[in-house]
């Protein structure tokens, strides 16, 4: 089985290279199911109604979640209202909406986490004995399950790629907004990188405009940030999973970039 799984989408610009680009990256991958971060898909900071409309009618299955979620008072009842729109697991009980759930589409079926870090980020209940009590849930409906871990630090993420290795088919890193390097697949068969990267603009600072991003930096007062305007990159991973075992066999990167 092959997977997408799509960096967070950074509001308009984002939107709109998904879109575009989407529909391609499935059928060259063969891609049975589309995974994608919308957390910042809504004016670069949460998600709406309409935009997680236009977000799956682009191609996209499922739509993972993160610290911004909640930056539209709307999301709350989108939450509640649409299945395949996540947020992570780990915020308390009584939160809106759900933290995993079995996606299908195409004939194939995939349980997908969210998952929020705790370093550099809310202090939530733990990540690490959600993430196998949740995957164990999942795996018992198919063994092929994503997991996106929403976080800032590089050694928390990969730290709980590691606890995972096994268990799940894919721990894929999301947050900061800049893809790395270090896709491998681990050991006992779980899929890993530390961020998948951003869908969104490509010349501002992790999709903003520079110029507030560096007067904040200069003065350290309040300054309002905008959505970067200008060329749209999506970056994203393909995953090839035996869907029998939910072993991954392979990763690989993709960066994809509007004309000038």
């Amino acid at each position: 089985m092959r997977i997408l799984v799509v960096g967070d989408i950074h509001g308009k610009p984002g939107r709109r290279i998904l879109r575009a680009v989407v529909p391609r990256l499935r059928k060259a991958h063969g891609a049975a199911i589309v995974i994608a971060n919308g957390e910042n898909a809504a004016g670069g900071a949460g998600i709406t109604r309409d935009v997680i409309a236009e977000i799956l009618d682009s191609g996209v299955d499922a739509v993972t979640g993160g610290n911004h979620t909640w930056h539209n008072r709307e999301a709350y009842e989108v939450l509640d209202a649409e299945p395949r729109l996540l947020r992570p697991a780990n915020y308390p009980a009584g939160a809106p909406g759900r933290g995993a759930a079995v996606i299908e589409a195409n004939g194939a079926r995939v349980g997908v986490l969210n998952l929020q870090g705790r370093i550099f980020m809310q202090s939530l209940d733990d990540p690490f004995q959600i993430a196998r009590v949740e995957a164990e849930r999942l795996r018992a409906e198919t063994p092929v399950v994503i997991v996106d871990f929403h976080a800032e630090a590089t050694s928390e993420k990969i730290a709980l790629g590691w606890y995972l290795d096994g268990r799940v088919s894919a721990v894929i890193g999301t947050h900061t907004h800049v893809q790395t390097a270090d896709e491998r697949v681990l050991p006992e068969g779980t899929a890993y990188i530390s961020d998948v990267g951003m869908t969104g603009p490509r010349d501002g600072v992790i999709g903003m405009e520079r110029e507030g991003i560096i007067e904040r930096f200069l003065t350290q007062l309040p300054v309002r940030f905008t959505v970067a305007a200008g060329v749209a990159q999506l970056n994203a991973v393909a995953l090839d999973v035996d869907e029998a075992t939910g072993r991954a066999r392979g990763i690989t990167r993709i960066q994809e970039f509007e004309e000038p």
